[in-house]
């Protein structure tokens, strides 16, 4: 027995099927940092003792649109992930890798 949602995925075209998955990929790619945490079910209150903060400065935080290299890889490293930054020319990208020495522990 089919139900309502196989009826409706049935009823689309593979080329938009093709360009839903397209949006949602660069949706996942390209998103702020409030949403990246959702996405990843992590809570502000999962983040603050990881990152030595209150809650409502990792709120502050995700709005913030300028902040240091350091607190942003803290906070990409807090959720489980890895901060890269990098420089992408017509002819190719770049790896910045001047930050990678930056002292994580330290709080900013």
């Amino acid at each position: 027995m089919t139900n309502k949602w196989d009826a409706l995925r049935s009823a689309i075209s593979p080329e938009r099927r093709e360009a839903n998955r397209a949006a949602a990929q660069k949706m996942m790619a390209e998103m702020p940092l409030e949403e990246l945490r959702s996405a990843r079910n992590i809570t502000q209150t999962h983040l603050d003792p990881l990152l030595r903060i209150t809650q409502a400065s990792v709120s502050k935080m995700e709005k913030r649109t300028d902040m240091y290299v350091s607190t942003l890889r803290s906070l990409a490293q807090a959720m489980g992930g890895e901060l890269e930054i990098r420089t992408i020319f017509p002819d190719g990208i770049v790896k910045i890798d001047q930050f990678s020495t930056l002292n994580t522990t330290e709080k900013q």
